[in-house]
């Protein structure tokens, strides 16, 4: 990847319109909470001019949910059934690519075990005109505040769990990273850096691409509420944060997918291998972690090493290369 222009420091002009905006949705073989998402769609005031629903090739009755919203949604309502299933980074990558088609100015993407809060959009919307790679905040199942990790140590491309979670009277705190059950992004930016990597497959995609719009303008997580997250997920509670549960496919892909950022690190020119390998072994330890003391179990490190095993072929692959930007440097729409 060539190297990214400066990020732009005056705030934009232009006027947010809620009807330029797409939320993006990637699903699978989870209708019940797909319908809850599309229903708070529904009472949303104002809505967008979009909803794409990327489903990843589900089995269960997802098709005929979709179709039972077209004409009460609200919105044009755009469904891609995917022939497989190519994983969150895969129906990001695809939802990102069709909203991009669409015109869009902004895009909002969501898992489908979200739901947006009925003036969300409209918060949302009041920080357009500021920035262009905005995070907003929200609820967990339980109603409580969640906490993102909002910030990457960079050379050791790992979260900071313990970012301060507290916002000052500018409603606002700089970030470098990238969560897809909520990004809000321009068009403009995902011109300059190209579509999500579908190669992740699951982990670590969405902290790269908020990494990547984060070194070409300010991006931003404000005070705002504008979800609510619908599933209850197994949890060690750590006082101020929680640790959730996980799964041996996303072990896997938590290590072999650090090959991956690794490889973007390069074509950047920012990657230290000490410190880079320092992260590594750190999140190797944290699921580990996990494992001992929010799963209660040992089995499942096999695929830790599956994954960094796997992760060596990607580094060595002489025919990588980065996702392509969608525009010419200097060009953006």
């Amino acid at each position: 990847m060539a190297s990214i222009s400066a990020r732009p420091d005056a705030a934009s002009n232009e006027t947010f319109s809620p009807a330029s905006a797409t939320i993006a949705i990637v699903t699978y073989n989870r209708s019940g909470l797909l319908t809850k998402l599309l229903e708070s769609i529904t009472a949303m005031d104002p809505k967008p001019g979009h909803v794409v629903i990327v489903d990843n090739a589900s089995t269960d009755d997802t098709t005929a949910v979709v179709e039972s919203f077209r004409e009460r949604l609200g919105a044009e309502l755009v469904y891609r059934r995917l022939d497989e299933n190519t994983g969150g980074s895969g129906g990001f990558s695809e939802g990102m690519r069709v909203a991009y088609e669409l015109g869009s100015t902004w895009i909002w993407l969501m898992d489908d075990d979200v739901e947006v809060l009925p003036d969300g959009l409209a918060k949302m919307g009041a920080w357009a005109p500021r920035f262009k790679s905005i995070q907003g905040r929200r609820y967990d199942f339980d109603g409580s505040e969640f906490y993102w990790q909002y910030r990457v140590a960079e050379p050791l491309a790992i979260p900071i769990p313990y970012a301060p979670s507290g916002f000052d009277e500018s409603g606002y705190k700089e970030m470098n990273s990238g969560c897809f059950e909520g990004m809000f992004i321009h068009r403009d930016i995902v011109g300059q850096i190209g579509l999500p990597d579908p190669r992740f497959f699951i982990y670590w995609d969405d902290q790269t691409y908020g990494w990547l719009a984060s070194r070409i303008t300010t991006s931003v997580i404000v005070n705002e509420f504008v979800l609510r997250r619908t599933r209850e997920i197994k949890q060690w509670d750590m006082g101020i944060r929680h640790m959730n549960a996980s799964s041996n496919a996303y072990r896997y892909y938590i290590m072999r997918n650090r090959a991956i950022i690794k490889r973007y690190y390069r074509s950047l020119g920012v990657y230290n291998p000490v410190l880079f390998g320092f992260g590594t072994a750190l999140t190797f330890g944290k699921e580990l972690i996990r494992l001992l003391l929010v799963e209660r179990t040992v089995r499942g490190t096999s695929n830790l090493f599956r994954g960094l095993r796997d992760g060596r072929k990607i580094s060595r692959d002489a025919a990588w290369k980065p996702m392509p930007p969608l525009v010419a440097a200097g060009a953006a729409s």
